[in-house]
């Protein structure tokens, strides 16, 4: 049995949040066959409240300028030195702008779990930019991070 939100947030990602998905799909049967996948019906409520939020978050005003980021005690024990040190890679790469980073940021504390895993920060980034307007090349090159892998010399 599936018990991670993370594997039902990745599970419609793949399935339902693509741009060849032309149709609205309605949300009940979408949990009726998240349900049917064996995701426990908590993980899944959790899921679509976590989307629910990221989509509210649509109308962020894009940062004009850099921005140095200072981690608060509460971020730095849900993220650890390997995913701070990824955040700092994508917007040193042009991957993430100050807006989107803070905007993953937000994401990553919505979570309850003590800490995130790279692996799952990959996806949170990848779905934050996936649901920004105007971040299809950042998401392309998102994307290839996800699915393929991270640089070597990446710390």
């Amino acid at each position: 049995m599936k018990e991670n939100v993370f594997d039902v947030l990745i599970y419609l990602f793949e399935n339902y949040m693509d741009d060849d998905v032309e149709l609205t799909p309605d949300p009940d049967m979408i949990r009726t066959e998240l349900l049917e996948a064996g995701f426990p019906q908590t993980e899944i409520n959790k899921a679509f409240d976590w989307l629910e939020s990221l989509a509210e978050q649509n109308s962020i005003k894009p940062a004009s300028s850099p921005a140095f980021r200072i981690f608060s005690t509460q971020e730095m024990a849900k993220l650890d030195t390997e995913c701070r040190g990824l955040l700092l890679f994508l917007e040193q790469n042009g991957i993430l702008t100050p807006t989107s980073r803070e905007l993953v940021i937000d994401r990553v504390m919505a979570f309850k779990e003590e800490t995130i895993s790279l692996e799952n920060l990959k996806w949170i980034v990848l779905m934050v930019l996936f649901s920004q307007p105007n971040e299809e090349v950042a998401f392309a090159r998102m994307e290839n991070l996800v699915y393929g892998n991270l640089p070597n010399y990446l710390h």
